[in-house]
């Protein structure tokens, strides 16, 4: 028996002192070197990474993706040479794109079978050694690169690590030769814990020269597209609103829930109407608000609020803004509601405010509800009563997750998103990763339900069986509403937009737009899911109290929802 460290232990040891929580991983033959030290790990009961094997190479990226999400903490992935690793690029890609900071590796062999003394299989040489993985991904991750050596393995993971997690945050990704994994380790002599990274903040002097502008303009605002990433930025838009009485719009591009929908200071989603009387418009965690971008829907001043405004992956952006006040937003938001206080604010101006946006938004819920109502009278299945019944029956604390496109603002403004991280869209310009999404989450918050909505074209982009492998393998039980419309009805609108006036229109043929699907609600019964297909109001309500039951139970659930 081997008790010898090796390169392997060194992978692991640095996962370790990562504060790594799961390595998630669709398996490929040169990670060997880590299942012995993770066996060791067992055997010797150490505390340490677990481990969830998966049955693809983007469900695995997703599934430690939506953890990383929901915690914050940083997870580890191992991938498949540079054929895992290509199975994988779109959500790696993605969850670069929403920053998500990940260290993802990938081995092959450099010896290729040439050294007598270390024998390697044959397929390195056959062509799964590809000379460096790290070429093809780095394109699409925040920095790849190679591991050199056997004995600088140990701190390049410690490395990788320390990258992904300061901003902006992202996918590190390292090529580890499994010459080196299989080589000998002796353990640095001190082992420590990798500091976190530091928060980087706003300059004092810009935060008290905005709170003055602030507190003197007549008419302030704020836009909240991506601040809710940060559970502690939510509740600090929520005190600086409150504070000051500043009415809050979500954009539509949303990513995650910003602000209380049920605070009397929310105005709703995309409700830029309202724009064009302030006089100050913060914008919180904004990326893309505007559409098309050029267009400003305000004269007043435009004040951006991020850790870093200017995305490098965006080929085009227009924010707008006046004024930058850079650093960690959730920082920035309780330091501006702190200096504003200091400055001293118009008490009665501000009740006034008040006043008047509470009415608004009144006006805003009551509208809404009376949508609700009447589509839930009406027994029309549509997302507006599949919401009423989601808001009567779910749990308070249930977590959303939305994969879908033509649903997408519908379910923003409907869904009760009352809560820091109720609510989640993953970023990256790529469907098909919504079900390994919502297992992460889940493997992150296993007493919350967490239900993903997702139309019938973006669930057939995910690995269903694979996600549902999972979820039934590592006790993840979620609910799946597909919103089955049978057709990519955003692709339908691209071609009417372009082709107004086209032949397509005015016959049936359907090119690129119809869907000829399975029932989706029978795809889960392998695995033990509960499934019901639902054509009215009625048939949902019923189908949602199944759901709920089996969740309970700890199985999982698809309703086939024909809106």
């Amino acid at each position: 028996m081997k008790n010898q460290p090796d390169g392997g232990e060194a992978i692991v040891e640095a996962f370790r002192r990562l504060g790594v929580e799961y390595i998630v991983t669709s398996p490929g033959s040169e990670w060997s070197p880590v299942w012995e030290a993770l066996t060791r790990q067992r055997v010797d009961a150490r505390s340490g990474p677990q481990f969830i094997q998966c049955w693809h190479e983007t469900l695995a990226v997703n599934i430690a993706t939506g953890y990383t999400m929901m915690t914050g903490r940083p997870q580890a992935v191992l991938l498949h040479a540079a054929a895992g690793m290509l199975q994988g690029a779109l959500g790696l890609f993605a969850a670069t794109r929403a920053e998500v900071p990940l260290v993802v590796l990938s081995g092959e062999s450099v010896t290729l079978g040439e050294d007598d003394a270390r024998p390697m299989e044959g397929q390195w040489y056959a062509g799964v050694s590809v000379g460096g993985s790290d070429r093809l991904m780095a394109p699409l991750v925040k920095w790849s690169g190679r591991v050199h050596s056997a004995i600088t393995l140990y701190q390049s993971v410690i490395r990788a690590g320390e990258m992904a997690a300061r901003t902006p945050k992202g996918v590190v990704h390292l090529d580890v030769p499994l010459e080196y994994m299989l080589a000998d380790w002796t353990p640095p002599q001190a082992l420590s814990s990798v500091p976190p990274a530091p928060t980087r903040v706003a300059l004092p002097a810009d935060v008290h020269r905005l709170a003055e502008r602030l507190v003197k303009a007549s008419n302030p605002m704020i836009v909240a597209e991506h601040s809710g990433v940060d559970p502690r930025a939510f509740d600090a838009l929520a005190q600086l609103a409150e504070l000051l009485a500043i009415p809050v719009i979500g954009a539509p591009g949303a990513n995650f829930a910003n602000f209380p929908q049920d605070n009397p200071l929310w105005l709703g989603v995309g409700a830029y109407q309202h724009l064009e009387s302030s006089d100050l418009v913060l914008l919180a965690g904004g990326r893309t608000p505007w559409t098309p971008p050029s267009r400003r829907r305000t004269s007043g001043h435009i004040v951006a609020i991020n850790d870093e405004p200017m995305k490098s992956w965006l080929i085009y952006q227009n924010l707008q803004a006046d004024e930058y006040i850079e650093g960690d937003i959730a920082h920035t938001l309780t330091a501006l509601a702190e200096a504003a206080a200091s400055v001293g604010f118009d008490s009665a101006a501000v009740e006034a405010r008040r006043s008047t946006w509470s009415g608004v938004h009144r006006n805003v819920n009551a509208a809404l509800q009376s949508e609700r109502e009447a589509a839930a009278r009406s027994d029309k299945l549509n997302v507006m009563a599949i919401c009423d019944v989601v808001r009567e029956l779910m749990r308070a604390d249930a977590i959303y997750v939305e994969e879908t496109v033509t649903h997408a603002i519908p379910l923003r403004k409907h869904l009760p998103l009352n809560r820091p991280q109720s609510f989640f869209r993953h970023n990256g310009g790529g469907l098909g990763q919504g079900i390994g999404i919502a297992l992460g989450i889940k493997l992150a918050a296993p007493e919350q339900p967490v239900v993903l909505f997702a139309g019938d074209g973006s669930m057939l982009y995910n690995p269903i069986v694979q996600a549902f492998g999972a979820a039934k393998q590592y006790d993840l039980p979620i609910l799946i509403v597909v919103l089955n419309n049978q057709s990519y009805e955003s692709m339908g609108r691209g071609h009417r937009l372009y082709y107004p006036d086209g032949v397509a229109n005015s016959t049936d043929f359907g090119y690129g737009v119809k869907i000829d699907a399975p029932p989706f609600e029978d795809l889960g019964r392998p695995f033990d899911f509960f499934g019901a297909c639902a054509t009215s109001v009625a048939e949902f309500r019923t189908a949602l109290a199944g759901a709920i039951e089996a969740l309970g139970e700890g199985r999982s659930a698809v309703i086939n929802a024909m809106v």
